[in-house]
């Protein structure tokens, strides 16, 4: 599976005090799926949609990405990004 990367979005883990770079939208997926704050929320929804979609070809890493920061900024767990 070739790897979908883009400029790193710094969030919060459940570990306090500890923040994890994502960098791709693999992890992205993967993070929203099993390691999330809020189990339910639109933010929430359109991310793991638009990662999905991504996958798919259907929307580019950057659309996939900014709705990754949604989803963080709605979970309270949203800490910074690189800038693109």
């Amino acid at each position: 599976m070739r790897k979908l990367p883009f400029p790193y979005v710094t969030i919060m883990t459940h570990q306090v005090g500890k923040m994890h770079n994502i960098t791709s939208v693999e992890e992205a997926a993967e993070n929203l799926a099993m390691n999330w704050p809020i189990k339910n929320g639109p933010m929430l929804s359109a991310a793991r949609q638009a990662c999905l979609d991504a996958l798919e070809g259907r929307i580019t890493c950057t659309e996939a990405r900014t709705a990754f920061i949604a989803a963080a900024r709605e979970a309270n767990i949203y800490i910074g990004r690189q800038e693109v």
